[in-house]
């Protein structure tokens, strides 16, 4: 099950005969790839079930048509991204009305992409962060014996409730807690700022002992330490580690297309930096990106940018890990 859940995307490759100069020659359909590929790339397009206004199930769509405007050529590291095969499975199907029923496809799409190819990266394009919950514990239902950690770059613990809010946005971390898919101890969160998290957020956060990096405290002894830290502390407990991206760890300013992004949170430049430094640990097996709408954006499309440039700069890091 599951494989009968991923359709193609409402985007055409265009795949070149020679060599790929742009990303969207570069990444090929997951029936067309020979090979097992580095990573497999597939979309979520939900938001019904986001607790404020959202469009992020537009994503995955504005995701692959900004690819035409990226090199597969990083300068900064002299890295030719050609070099790592990215397939597109295309995106989980969801039903128009029933929200249980769409996660329920993508736990199952999840869990059929690691079934089929365990050797090859996950990469899921949400949607809102309510998919986070569904793919681990696709992932986890395949990898029973296994423990997962999670890296959680965000502005928000996601602890809410779900007996309030239904499985929401808000409250993913905590379905996979009292779910049992992983355990608090193994959620670190890298992010977290200001006014954006209740008393009692962050009272059942520690009860369950999950490690609260503000960023302000990220801030002071480094980002790029405090990742490696955050991985060495999860590399020693765990088995495979999935980082969950929301987008509302950017600071207002420059995620104009993130429905809840804050003051006082990450640079662009900060968050590729730290994307960069993530690609480079093994031990990091599944990666999202969620909570971006781009109805949001403004005619530029910034944000979207912005989700590309961070998901290449994930690539390039585990390109450079295998040199």
């Amino acid at each position: 099950m599951g494989k009968e859940w991923l359709q193609k995307p409402e985007w055409s490759w265009n795949a070149s005969k020679e060599e790929p100069a742009y990303v969207h020659h570069w990444v090929q359909p997951l029936h067309e790839v020979e090979n097992t590929p580095d990573l497999i790339l597939y979309g979520a397009p939900i938001s019904r079930s986001s607790i404020s206004v959202s469009g992020a199930s537009l994503y995955p769509l504005e995701f692959r048509r900004m690819w035409k405007g990226f090199a597969t050529y990083n300068l900064d590291e002299k890295v030719d991204l050609t070099t790592f095969q990215v397939a597109d499975a295309g995106d989980v199907a969801m039903h128009t009305t029933d929200i249980l029923l769409s996660h329920q496809r993508i736990q199952e799409t999840t869990a059929y992409l690691a079934e089929h190819f365990p050797h090859s990266m996950t990469c899921m394009i949400g949607g809102d962060h309510s998919t986070t919950a569904c793919a681990v514990r696709g992932i986890k239902e395949v990898n029973k014996e296994e423990t997962i950690g999670i890296l959680q770059l965000d502005t928000h613990l996601d602890v809410r409730d779900p007996a309030e809010l239904g499985p929401a946005n808000g409250t993913p971390i905590r379905q996979l807690i009292d779910g049992r898919a992983v355990k608090g101890e193994n959620v670190i969160n890298i992010g977290l700022h200001g006014y954006f998290n209740t008393k009692s957020l962050v009272d059942y956060a520690e009860k369950h002992n999950i490690q609260m990096v503000t960023l302000k405290q990220a801030r002071k002894q480094g980002l790029i330490h405090t990742v490696q830290e955050a991985l060495e502390q999860l590399s020693a407990k765990v088995n495979r580690v999935y980082v969950t991206v929301d987008m509302d760890v950017l600071d207002i300013s420059v995620a104009p297309g993130v429905p809840a992004s804050t003051p006082g949170g990450m640079t662009t430049t900060e968050l590729f930096d730290i994307l960069l430094e993530i690609g480079q640990y093994p031990i990091v097996r599944h990666i999202d990106f969620v909570c971006l709408d781009p109805s949001k954006d403004s005619k530029v499309a910034e944000t979207v940018k912005t989700g590309v440039y961070a998901w290449l700069q994930f690539i390039t890091g585990r390109i450079l890990q295998t040199r």
